[in-house]
């Protein structure tokens, strides 16, 4: 729906918001954004009996979910945002699944990876660690260098989650940048290409970007490197949703009680008149409500003016946190000829647009289509072409690395694409990230925090899975309890 506000409300019927006329106030709540969080948010406060509206900047529900057709000849979607989850420790996300009766399909881990060089060469290994075979050289001391650099962070998460990632060796650590870390506690060249490759794949920013203990908190959130890499059973990139990730946000909007959640409504501002009166504006309505919920990244708060103002640990967190690169190019084909002739569907390359790929079929419904990542300074570097020449440049990456054993590649039957950092209201994804001092500071420490009665939710407010739909999830649950023990 475009061009006006809107309600979705159970059938999609359009109407208008019906109020609660007690008390002088619309709803006793209102939630900010219409992504996973928020949409949880806004089901606990119904749940719990209070009345609720959603107000969403965008004209769709779903946030960095989005999931469109594949191509006009098939069934399959693909999506654009978040792809995937795991049904052990992503239970939030995968008991929603079951409640809704999504189809998954469990991520191919077979078949032959395909590394683009430094030197221009293309190699081919026996699917296994996906990070691995982009390595230049990986022999048995690299091997080791690298077990030891995941087991350091893995080690040192779980250490600072006992002490919330606070204290002196905290502070020490986050002085540093990722690269400065890898450099300095590994001294191996392939701790620093590991550092930078995880950097862009989870986050789309590179190692000399981000704090090196919001890295290693990131990971901790996560269970661990070994399963935030795998493909695998436990993994972060294991089962994929046939109908597509947004259809969590559209069946939990539709839960809501009819008329809760109003499209293309950015707030402006959240005024807080008393102690237990809000008056939320939107561009063309207002709002009175007991609570707010804002569930935008830090990064977007400015957007929105705070009456009276945040406190200055929270505008010097929206001010010291940035959005990395983040897009995708998805080739649809009309068949899966990578698997026929053998490939995995996995490609990793150290120069150039594309940084990696994964095989996103649904062959039950004859959607067959590899999503190609392009993130971090490549990322940027790649987005100030123009679409054409985009389009261009990572398809003829794409086309280079698969005739290195495919004698000729197919032309794919759609390719659609997605920049995350070009969109008003999402300036990246898929998580905000820290620079060095941040997290131990006290802009740090106000991430969670209430603001009297406005109280924030996100995944990356998250210790569980952050930058992750599961993250989004138990945020938005968090968020709910604190205001509905609050009415």
């Amino acid at each position: 729906m475009r061009g006006g506000q809107h309600a979705i409300s159970v059938g999609g019927t359009v109407s208008s918001l019906h109020r609660n006329r007690g008390n002088g106030v619309d709803v006793d709540v209102v939630v900010v954004g219409a992504g996973l969080s928020g949409l949880k948010a806004a089901n606990d406060i119904e749940k719990a009996g209070f009345s609720c509206v959603v107000l969403e900047a965008n004209d769709r529900v779903g946030g960095k979910t989005l999931s469109l057709p594949a191509s006009p000849e098939s069934q399959g979607v693909v999506d654009l945002g978040a792809a995937w989850i795991n049904d052990t420790n992503q239970s939030y996300m995968f008991t929603l699944a079951q409640k809704y009766g999504i189809r998954l399909e469990a991520q191919r881990a077979a078949g032959f990876n395909l590394s683009l060089k430094a030197d221009g060469t293309v190699t081919e290994a026996p699917y296994g660690d996906p990070a691995i075979p982009a390595v230049s050289v990986i022999d048995k001391e690299s091997t080791i260098a690298l077990a030891r650099f995941f087991r350091l962070i893995d080690d040192l998460g779980i250490k600072f989650a006992k002490v919330s990632f606070q204290g002196t060796d905290c502070v020490e650590i986050d002085r540093l940048t990722l690269a400065e870390f890898s450099e300095k506690r590994s001294g191996h060249p392939i701790a620093s290409y590991m550092a930078n490759s995880l950097a862009q794949g989870f986050l789309g920013v590179d190692s000399d970007e981000i704090s090196a203990l919001h890295f290693i908190k990131y990971c901790n959130s996560g269970t661990g490197l070994d399963n935030m890499i795998s493909d695998k059973k436990d993994g972060g990139q294991y089962l994929r949703n046939h109908s597509g990730n947004q259809t969590f946000s559209i069946r939990m909007a539709e839960d809501l009680k009819p008329n809760s959640v109003l499209l293309n409504s950015p707030v402006t501002a959240i005024e807080q008149t008393s102690r237990d009166k809000c008056i939320v504006r939107s561009r063309d309505r207002k709002f009175t409500c007991r609570k707010v919920i804002v569930s935008v990244p830090t990064v977007l708060l400015p957007k929105i003016s705070f009456i009276p103002d945040l406190p200055p640990a929270k505008r010097l967190l929206s001010e010291s946190t940035a959005l990395g690169y983040y897009a995708k190019t998805i080739f649809v084909f009309s068949s899966p000829w990578w698997r026929d002739a053998g490939l995995s569907g996995t490609l990793q390359a150290e120069h150039g647009p594309l940084c990696f790929s994964r095989d996103t079929c649904v062959p039950s419904l004859d959607q067959y289509s590899i999503t190609c990542f392009i993130v971090g300074q490549r990322g940027r570097d790649w987005s100030k072409l123009s679409k054409l020449a985009r389009t261009a440049q990572v398809l003829g990456q794409f086309q280079k690395m698969m005739s290195s054993v495919v004698e000729k590649v197919p032309e794919p039957i759609n390719i659609i694409e997605q920049e995350w950092s070009k969109h008003e209201w999402f300036l990246g994804a898929p998580s905000p990230v820290m620079a060095p001092g941040v997290l131990t500071s006290e802009a740090g420490r106000a991430l969670r925090e209430p603001y009297q009665n406005v109280h924030f939710v996100g995944t990356e407010t998250s210790d569980v899975w952050e930058g992750y739909m599961e993250g989004a999830v138990r945020s938005g649950e968090r968020g709910a309890a604190e205001v509905v023990a609050e009415l």
